[in-house]
């Protein structure tokens, strides 16, 4: 990734973060996507502590990469729904809602999360 499209992403992410804040009872689902994979976690603003996380590697599905996101988004809901968190704050961390990342938060939804 060049640095100009890393610098965009930081400054479209610092503005999403400038509004969206998780806390105890709602979480913010922080999505990070990179050349390989797909991660997400839960995160506790309030406390500064991630909560629950996913990761493509934890996947056992090894398809296609919008495959492994809807995979990554069902695990992380299976794993808050079995902490007793159903609603969450969706930060997109500076990428389009499109693709991978609209296949996480999707498969999070049906994972019983509420955004």
């Amino acid at each position: 990734m060049s640095l100009a499209v890393r610098e965009a992403r930081q400054r479209r992410h610092r503005r999403v973060r400038g509004k969206v804040t998780g806390s105890a009872e709602r979480p913010r689902l922080v999505v990070f996507r990179s050349n390989r994979g797909i991660e997400a976690q839960l995160v506790d603003d309030a406390s500064g502590k991630t909560m629950y996380a996913a990761s493509w590697l934890q996947v056992k599905s090894k398809g296609n990469k919008i495959e492994q996101a809807a995979e990554v988004g069902k695990l992380l809901a299976d794993n808050a729904k079995a902490g007793g968190v159903k609603q969450v704050v969706f930060d997109r961390g500076g990428y389009l809602y499109h693709g991978r990342v609209k296949a996480l938060a999707d498969a999070a939804r049906k994972g019983g999360l509420e955004f």
